[in-house]
């Protein structure tokens, strides 16, 4: 108990910048807090602080030493957290990015639920098609849908993403229902002009074996929505995620084609940096997703009309 409480108060003064502050922090004399600093040292054999009658500052050691202090009690106090539902509670702004189709329809909807579970965070959500690094601007964790790049960031995986190919009832019976990937070069294909996770095409197993192709397009947008309504519209054949079509399929408003080869899942992902320590906001966030993502009773509901306003 001695030593937490001598590393407590190590980490209060570097924090407050003086003996003062950290004693009226914790309640007792500010002799208190110079003893425990004085057995700190004398324990360790080396000098932390550098006192003045005007200022305290850190020695080179004691500066490292500071850095694994604070993460040891971050991570006690998350351990605490984590058993106890009178612990410490979440706080802070919480910062995410997703892409705009799949955030608007499966990010935005679960943030009131998130914050009523946590009234001490702050949210900002940024919904972008662009890959965003999230190192330089400043975000928490991405919400990313498909095959991700080798890259310093960890990654969680939330639930299996899979690409199907559909089209309206009213087309099929217009053009004929393709058996093979070859014949949609009969077909009019509705593609994404500027998504990189089709930059290398639509993804079959063929044979055995995990195939591209680049089927003509009548159309293409960068927009997946627009794809999306198009072939409700019966413009054409999409190659999809089963997040965006599920329902329109469940509602018999589009039809899955070319089924026997269909491509193995991707995945969904949390994606965040490279830290020995997260924010506990940011654990229980994903946390959150992970448990929403994998009842797989949430793919099967019918998403509310306000996510993809």
């Amino acid at each position: 108990m001695d030593k937490f409480r001598q590393i407590q108060s190590f980490v209060a003064v570097a924090q407050k910048g003086s003996l003062t502050a950290a004693a009226k922090a914790e309640g007792v004399a500010p002799a208190v807090i110079g003893r425990r600093i004085d057995a700190l040292e004398a324990r360790l054999g080396v000098k932390l602080l550098l006192r003045t009658t005007r200022r305290i500052t850190l020695t080179h050691e004691g500066a490292a030493f500071l850095e694994d202090c604070q993460r040891v009690l971050i991570d006690l106090a998350n351990a605490e957290a984590s058993v106890s539902e009178g612990g410490v509670k979440a706080s802070g702004h919480l910062r995410v990015t997703a892409p705009a189709g799949f955030g608007r329809r499966h990010v935005a909807p679960l943030v009131p639920r998130f914050l009523s579970l946590h009234p001490d965070v702050s949210f900002s959500l940024n919904l972008s098609d662009r890959v965003v690094d999230i190192v330089n601007e400043g975000f928490d964790c991405a919400v990313r849908v498909g095959d991700l790049p080798d890259s310093s960031l960890v990654s969680v995986r939330l639930a299996d993403n899979r690409r199907l190919c559909v089209a309206a009832p009213d087309y099929l019976r217009r053009r004929g229902t393709p058996r093979h990937p070859s014949e949609l070069n009969q077909h009019d294909c509705l593609t994404l002009s500027s998504d990189a996770s089709q930059a290398r095409g639509w993804a079959f197993v063929i044979d055995g074996e995990l195939t591209y192709l680049r089927p003509p397009a009548r159309l293409d947008c960068s927009d997946g929505q627009v794809l999306h309504d198009w072939c409700l519209e019966g413009l054409g054949i999409a190659w999809r995620s089963t997040w965006e079509v599920g329902e329109a399929i469940r509602d018999g408003r589009l039809v899955s084609v070319l089924d026997d080869y269909a491509a193995p899942p991707n995945g969904i992902y949390a994606v965040f940096p490279q830290r020995r320590h997260l924010p506990l906001r940011v654990r229980l966030w994903i946390d959150y997703l992970k448990h929403t993502y994998g009842d797989l009773h949430y793919w099967s509901r019918r998403v509310p009309l306000q996510a993809v306003a």
